[in-house]
């Protein structure tokens, strides 16, 4: 009885839990339209009509800013490597939507209705990790291809021993070497399903791989959903707003409450960019430990100066054997293909004179056989006019042998006669004797 009522209540707290979380579930899942990036971001930036996307916001960031590289830096979540930006309207052109490039009017964004850690595609090089925002119409898969390189000028590379700093941005790789580093590069692949949105988002470089890169432990945030626009790390949290936006409502049609006209606005060097940035964004812990953790980056850099000078030497030295013991390689290869091309030479005479020889011995056998077909011709001629002639001989014979028998009959038959005539002659002589 006892058991009974022990799993009765098991269930019970069981269906309870079921209902408060569906209900906490539901509280957080908030189902707002496009105007909330119309509102939210209108005091940061522009509006406008620009063709083919429709509305697209450009923000007053100033000449350099660049997205995904400005104002942030890049922490692990339970989605991955998710960007937490310093300004104040981060929590919205970071995670949803895609940004372009305007040769004139510089980066802006056209809104999406999808939530990610960060809408950048991943690579890795020797020495290195980059990223470089995702165009728009371009899907995780498409991304992921090593043919896609939407943004040649706008890669972002950063040393792997600095990645994961709230600083990161004082150790991108020069402007002059990002080509270099892109063309030895290659993709990130990693990715996260987020089952409750049924989504796949780009989770970025593996956490095991970037600790073993920069010699530290990762830190992980949770990801905690906010009410109210905006974003912050704290406490071993990434707060942040993600609603779900849907772009199909029966509500009014969303759009900005203020349009600037495309031909008014200006180039990003004239536009203001004093109120964009919020450092607050920046955990206190992490803002105490900077200038700590940059005097033991320094130490860790002369360190590694040093370390670096004394490899160099050996490494030039082991240069010098290398390239002899490659010279001797080659010089070796080098004789062993000279040999293999005169052996193939002598092979490919040898076949030549070969294929020559059977053609003569064809021919001869061709020619010998003719001679003896001509040979067994004239035989048969040969045989064919003896028979003939002994033919001929033997009619001549059996002619002659015709000839002598009727003449020979002849004479016998004027023989008789004679004999006969001789015999009458006598009868009347001895009739008148008597």
């Amino acid at each position: 009885m006892r058991t009974k009522i022990k799993v009765l209540g098991i269930f019970i707290a069981f269906l309870m839990f079921q209902v408060i979380f569906t209900s906490q579930a539901k509280a957080q899942q908030s189902y707002v339209s496009l105007q909330v990036f119309y509102d939210d971001l209108s005091p940061y930036g522009q509006w406008v009509d620009y063709p083919n996307y429709g509305y697209v916001w450009i923000p007053d960031a100033g000449s350099d800013f660049v997205p995904y590289s400005t104002g942030g830096y890049w922490i692990m979540t339970d989605y991955g490597w998710t960007w937490a930006s310093d300004y104040e309207w981060g929590w919205a052109p970071f995670h949803y939507g895609r940004w372009d490039y305007d040769n004139y009017y510089g980066w802006f964004w056209i809104p999406g209705n999808e939530w990610g850690p960060a809408w950048v595609t991943w690579r890795r090089a020797e020495g290195y990790y980059g990223w470089a925002p995702m165009g728009p119409g371009i899907s995780i898969s498409m991304s992921f291809g090593n043919n896609y390189n939407n943004y040649n000028n706008h890669w972002v590379f950063v040393n792997d021993r600095y990645f994961g700093r709230n600083d990161i941005h004082n150790y991108y790789a020069d402007q002059n070497d990002r080509e270099r580093i892109f063309r030895g590069s290659t993709v990130i692949t990693n990715t996260y399903n987020d089952n409750r949105r049924q989504t796949k988002y780009i989770a970025g470089p593996d956490r095991k791989d970037v600790k073993q890169r920069t010699g530290r432990n990762v830190s992980s945030y949770s990801i905690k959903e906010s009410t109210q626009p905006g974003q912050q790390v704290r406490d071993g949290q990434f707060r942040t707003y993600r609603p779900v936006v849907k772009t199909n409502t029966n509500q009014k049609q969303p759009s900005p409450a203020r349009i600037t006209n495309l031909h008014d606005v200006k180039q990003p060097s004239e536009r203001n960019s004093s109120n964009l940035q919020n450092n607050g964004n920046r955990p206190v812990q992490q803002q105490n430990s900077v200038n700590q953790q940059n005097a033991i980056d320094k130490q860790n850099a002369v360190n590694q100066q040093n370390s670096l000078n004394q490899r160099n030497s050996s490494d030039k030295q082991n240069t010098v054997k290398q390239q002899n013991a490659i010279n001797q390689q080659n010089a070796l290869n080098h004789q062993k293909d000279v040999k293999n091309q005169f052996t193939l030479k002598q092979k490919e005479a040898v076949k030549r004179q070969n294929d020559i020889n059977q053609q003569n011995a064809v021919k001869q056998q061709d020619a010998a056989n003719q001679k003896n077909t001509v040979k067994r011709q004239n035989e048969v001629i040969q045989q064919n006019d003896l028979k003939n002639q002994n033919s001929k001989t033997q009619q001549n014979v059996n002619k002659t042998q015709s000839n002598r028998k009727a003449k020979q009959g002849n004479n016998s038959k004027t023989t008789t006669k004679t004999k006969t005539g001789e015999s009458d002659k006598n009868i009347p002589q001895k009739q008148n004797n008597e």
